[in-house]
């Protein structure tokens, strides 16, 4: 097994290793997503038209339901599979770009999952807004020599256009809602209405083409609807749609709160991670009550929750009334890396930095902004920072033990705390508190880059899930971009979580 990036700075990517062959899989063409484009941000405009006019999705999502159960699918939205007691699974959140990052994980996706049954898309399989128009670049292309279904789950990218391309995707090329009534005007609707982004009234024509790339039987799905649920060997996997704002309307929680019941082990997929960056978000639906209820209730035997949305990978082991469900941050599978040197230091739930686990590790990712911003702002020699520096300043302010010795040649200068300090590395949790300033929010949300703007290491992850009867085995996988890695991907954590 190659070496991670908790063993050696080469095992994470850093030095002057020879890039893959992801490049071959790439179209000639590459659209170039930058999220601090106006344009993008104006296409991009449905999540805070919904926070401010009130959210529509809860009544969209119903009428997608409805449709497909009127088409046939089943009542209780649950795909019912002949997978054996022993079989293996794939997860990988927030994909489609279309680029480099997203193409580079790739290979090492295909060589890890050849076996594996199926695969769970975790949030966002379209950026920037769900349109029918790129699933030939960003999902059919990519994922052709996957011989094996695909589910997913949509995210808020996926929602921009009130989820058709999505449904056309996934849920058997599902036809177009009927326009609702016209709002009433000068009401916040109408004023939603009027703004609203919309798909173009031909997107989506190339779809008929671009799905042969992925035509043979075996690769063949077809989804209920939106959220669902999988029965698979001993396990059953629930997928939850968690919409524009990162909740549930009270129609899919009554669900949820259904296929929840009974003894068989649960393994919860969602677009909203419940536990990231060191918080707990336990996801409220509509009516009362959390999805954390539901995942916490001894009566579900639920195990582990797994959560797109943050382009990385965390883990926090926590302990509920003295058994360990595992929480999961999956979202490394092709967009911008949000960066995890970022999250302060751990200590929530009974996780502390001891238990936690993330990727990139905080130190690389500290390296990595420095790198992208040095050479952003033209200012390289202040800015970039070793991997080694970046891993020292961070062992520093957090007051850590680093995930990769530092070594020797490791040195914390006023240049490195002040570098580390501009790029929202965060603290102890004492400090946090008594420096509330909004530096990592502003950080991580308006400056994380375009993924078009930097070259391997990518610092992208999947994950493979190995079932048997007694337990499930979760190993966290990484894509940098560079060939050793491609040809043996590193396996950055791994959990055996027992099911009995």
């Amino acid at each position: 097994m190659s070496d991670s990036s908790r063993d050696t700075a080469a095992g994470a990517g850093w030095g002057a290793a020879e890039r893959g062959a992801y490049t071959r899989l790439m179209p000639t063409r590459v659209e170039k997503i930058s999220w601090l484009d106006p344009r993008m941000l104006w296409a991009a405009r449905n999540g805070v038209l919904a926070s401010w006019f009130g959210d529509p999705t809860g009544r969209t999502r119903s009428r997608w339901v409805a449709q497909r159960a009127a088409a046939g699918a089943p009542a209780d939205k649950v795909i019912r599979r002949d997978d054996p007691d022993r079989f293996s699974f794939m997860v990988i959140g927030d994909t489609g770009e279309g680029d480099a990052p997203q193409y580079s994980v790739v290979p090492g996706f295909l060589k890890v999952g050849q076996d594996s049954r199926f695969t769970v898309l975790a949030s966002d399989v379209i950026y920037p807004v769900g349109s029918a128009d790129d699933y030939g670049t960003k999902f059919f292309r990519p994922y052709q020599d996957y011989r094996a279904p695909i589910y997913a789950i949509p995210g808020n990218h996926d929602w921009y256009e009130d989820l058709g391309g999505f449904m056309r995707v996934f849920c058997d090329d599902a036809p177009p809602l009927a326009p609702e009534p016209a709002p009433r005007p000068l009401t916040r609707a109408w004023l939603r209405s009027l703004l609203w982004h919309r798909p173009r009234r031909h997107d989506g024509q190339r779809l008929d083409e671009v799905r042969k790339l992925r035509s043979a039987p075996a690769q063949q799905a077809v989804q209920p609807g939106p959220y669902w649920a999988i029965d698979a060997g001993p396990v059953r996997i629930i997928g939850i749609d968690t919409g524009l704002l990162g909740t549930l309307d009270a129609e899919q929680g009554a669900w949820l709160r259904e296929v929840s019941q009974g003894p068989r082990p649960k393994i919860l997929v969602t677009g909203s991670p419940l536990y990231v960056d060191g918080e707990h978000h336990p996801c409220p639906i509509d009516g009362g009550g959390t999805v954390d209820d539901l995942v916490r209730d001894p009566a579900h035997h639920y195990v582990a929750a797994i959560g797109g949305d943050i382009h990385n990978y965390q883990r926090y082991p926590v302990d509920v009334d003295g058994r360990t469900i595992q929480y999961v941050v999956s979202g490394g599978g092709g967009a911008f890396m949000h960066a995890t040197h970022t999250i302060p230091r751990v200590d929530i739930a009974g996780v502390t930095e001891d238990t936690f686990r993330c990727y990139p590790l905080r130190g690389d990712s500290l390296a990595f902004y420095s790198r992208l911003y040095g050479r952003r702002l033209r200012l390289r020699r202040f800015f970039t920072l070793t991997a080694a520096e970046a891993a020292a300043v961070v062992g520093e302010r957090l007051q850590i033990r680093p995930g990769r010795t530092p070594g020797p040649e490791a040195r914390i200068t006023r240049r490195t705390r002040l570098v580390a300090g501009l790029l929202g590395t965060g603290r102890r949790p004492d400090k946090a508190k008594r420096f509330r300033l909004p530096v990592r929010k502003i950080y991580t949300q308006l400056f994380s880059p375009s993924s078009a703007t930097y070259s391997p290491p990518f610092f992208k992850c999947f994950l493979r899930l190995d079932v048997t009867p007694d337990s499930v085995t979760l190993r966290c996988h990484a894509a940098t971009g560079n060939l050793a890695q491609e040809l043996d991907p590193p396996v950055e954590d791994e959990v055996t979580i027992a099911l009995t």
